[in-house]
């Protein structure tokens, strides 16, 4: 199921229903470079949610806040030329700008009566992401064990396989050197696009250590912290950076061209 109402004033992203369930988060100890914050645990999402189904496009952006931060416009990373297209991720936006992002179509829907009461727009949680990402998968990716060049937008220059780590790739390279608009490559089986590569997308919760306990149900994540977390690599990662499983995080006033979002209609408070 989706929705679809980008001709609202303020336009929403189209969104795809994800039914809620359980899985494991984390990785296996046998999962190629692997790190040690990615403790396997089992989590359920005991409710529904949207997710967007593409990462938030510099056009989503500027029509809701009337400006565009990203660096990937008129040329790529080597100050190459490339053509403009909105519909690419919008990246160099904070935690922050994210945030506020989901805050103003929040007040846009509630306003026209459109949001069930306790739900919002914002941000997904770590576990949220993951599961959405995962769509029922175990493996490295929710393509499978292993990502190779065209597969994904990354540095395909290393490619990489659960069973063997990296691997260096032999044919002629697919990278690049930017990001690339949304539904370039196949979408998991949620009809997700880009949860692998493209731009990092944050979260919603601070960084920290998975809580302990076999089973944890919508877990939000630390209280306090330092760090917001990013998820699913971007263009200018290796491969294993972009496993399902893989964790970066980064200060809430960051901002690069390897950073975006998507955004998740939801319980507030799951």
């Amino acid at each position: 199921a989706q929705l679809d109402i980008a001709t609202d004033p303020i336009p929403i992203p189209v969104m795809v229903k994800i039914s809620g369930g359980t899985f494991m988060m984390g990785s296996p100890l046998t999962e190629k470079e692997r790190r040690s914050d990615e403790i396997q645990h089992t989590v359920t999402i005991s409710y529904d949610f949207y997710m967007s189904k593409y990462e938030v496009t510099q056009r989503d952006y500027l029509a809701v806040m009337g400006n565009n931060p990203s660096r990937f416009t008129t040329t790529d990373h080597n100050g190459k030329p490339i053509s403009p297209d909105l519909s690419r991720p919008v990246e160099q936006v904070t935690w922050h700008d994210a945030t506020n992002y989901c805050g103003k179509i929040s007040a846009s829907e509630r306003a026209a009566g459109r949001l069930p009461a306790g739900w919002v727009y914002r941000l997904p949680t770590e576990a949220e992401w993951e599961y959405a990402c995962r769509a029922r998968t175990s493996s490295a990716f929710h393509y499978g064990s292993a990502l190779r060049g065209g597969m994904a937008n990354f540095y395909s220059d290393y490619e990489y396989d659960a069973s063997v780590g990296s691997v260096s790739e032999s044919n002629p390279t697919t990278y690049l050197a930017r990001t690339t608009m949304g539904g370039s490559y196949a979408p998991n089986a949620f009809g997700l696009y880009d949860m692998h590569g493209n731009v990092g997308e944050w979260c919603l919760g601070w960084y920290g250590s998975y809580p302990s306990g076999d089973v944890t149900t919508n877990p939000m994540g630390p209280g306090l912290g330092s760090y917001r977390v990013l998820r699913g690599g971007c263009w200018r990662n290796v491969g294993w950076f972009c496993r399902s499983a893989s964790r970066n995080s980064g200060t809430p006033g960051d901002r690069n061209s390897r950073d975006g979002f998507r955004v998740v209609l939801a319980p507030g408070q799951p």
